[in-house]
């Protein structure tokens, strides 16, 4: 009988020793792409960043003496897919923090993140997710698209040269969560800086043509026009608005900005401005110098970091500090504390500085406009925020 309790009493110790993550035991990093689905030329580049970041840190030996596993499904932007990657990450796979995708599943998932008390971000910068009443498990790893929304503007109005009248603009965006997302609050924000918001227009993520779209907004004549979506649709928008001769300068939400944007539409690229929260082409920069020479020690070779493999890497690196604070107990209550005890958390100039809190789970505030001049891309702004 003594010796059944005493093997009772070393088995639940040991369970109570693992389930805070044992020194010989590993860290699981829930990773929910999209690979292969209308989002993939984004999600492909983003994933490859955070296994880069995972496996760079596992070359230096783990993190407080554990090696850390990605367990990384592919859910093609298909929320019941996103929704079922989640049960298998925390019912089947134990993780310790998921890194996940859409604005969508993520806006779904909150409430059983919160009871399940799981750390997670996702690529959603969505306004919504940031309310930690109502997400508190949520990180957002940039400014949300309603505040992008507003540097825009901002720098609009602050460049605007024709004192006679106010600068107009229009939005062009998806129909999804995230394309919808920033819209009412640009709306308010036009009409409070003094910017005239003359048309809005969808245009869909599988976008072939946008000629009806171009010729509408055409008759508004806009100065300005910004774009919340990806690489593919804003392609075909600056192909069809060339072709059509909308006169008109185009700025991009993060999404639609990045290098693939240049691969797309070439010349028409040109004059084209984003708001990059994530910027990589300086390899003076620390942050931008270690993931070079990583990649460099990994396959011989890239002096170069896209856009969106430095956005996964610095997102996988700033996840895995609150694991690494959390040392032994790798809890997601203990997690979560140690991640909104960030303060001024340098990326090495890749970012601003990240910090979270109890009542702010936004973790940036400012970012960079950059623009494609010569078929590169160029910083034309330091780090600006929306005030």
């Amino acid at each position: 009988m003594k010796k059944i309790v005493i093997r009772v009493i070393i088995g639940a110790l040991f369970l109570s020793f693992s389930c805070k993550g044992e020194k010989t035991g590993e860290i699981r990093v829930g990773g929910i792409f999209d690979l292969t689905g209308p989002t993939s030329e984004t999600g492909s580049m983003f994933a490859n960043g955070v296994k880069g970041y995972i496996d760079y840190i596992n070359e230096k030996g783990g993190i407080n003496g554990r090696k850390v596993r990605l367990i990384s499904i592919d859910t093609a932007y298909i929320l019941a897919r996103d929704l079922a990657a989640y049960d298998r990450l925390v019912n089947g796979e134990k993780v310790h923090l998921i890194i996940g995708w859409s604005t969508g599943s993520t806006e779904k998932l909150a409430p059983r993140l919160a009871e399940d008390r799981i750390p997670f971000t996702s690529v959603s910068y969505s306004r919504k997710l940031a309310d930690v009443e109502r997400a508190p498990y949520n990180f957002i790893m940039g400014p949300t698209y309603s505040d992008q929304m507003k540097i825009a503007l901002k720098y609009i109005k602050d460049n605007w040269k024709v004192p006679a009248r106010n600068p107009r603009v229009a939005f062009l965006y998806n129909d999804k969560e995230y394309g919808r997302s920033p819209i009412s609050d640009g709306r308010a924000y036009a009409q409070k800086t003094g910017v005239d918001l003359v048309a809005e227009e969808i245009v869909f993520l599988d976008a072939r043509e946008a000629r009806e779209q171009i010729l509408k907004l055409r008759e508004k004549k806009p100065d300005y026009v910004i774009i919340n979506n990806t690489a593919w649709p804003t392609y075909v928008v600056l192909r069809d608005a060339k072709m059509l001769g909308l006169d008109a300068k185009f700025i991009g939400l993060i999404w639609s900005s990045d290098e693939k944007i240049i691969t797309l539409a070439g010349r028409d690229a040109e004059g084209f401005i984003g708001t990059t929260p994530f910027v990589a082409m300086d390899p003076r920069l620390p942050g931008v110098r270690e993931i070079i020479d990583f990649n460099r020690r990994r396959n011989g070779r890239s002096d170069s970091v896209m856009f969106l493999y430095a956005n996964g890497w610095t997102t996988a690196k700033v996840m895995l500090e609150g694991a690494r604070r959390a040392g032994d107990d790798l809890s997601g209550e203990r997690i979560r504390k140690e991640l909104e005890g960030l303060s001024s958390f340098s990326t090495g100039g890749i970012t601003d500085v990240y910090s979270f809190s109890e009542n702010n789970h936004v973790g940036l505030r400012r970012l960079r406009l950059c623009q494609v001049t010569a078929g590169k891309w160029r910083p034309i702004t330091d780090f600006v925020g929306a005030e």
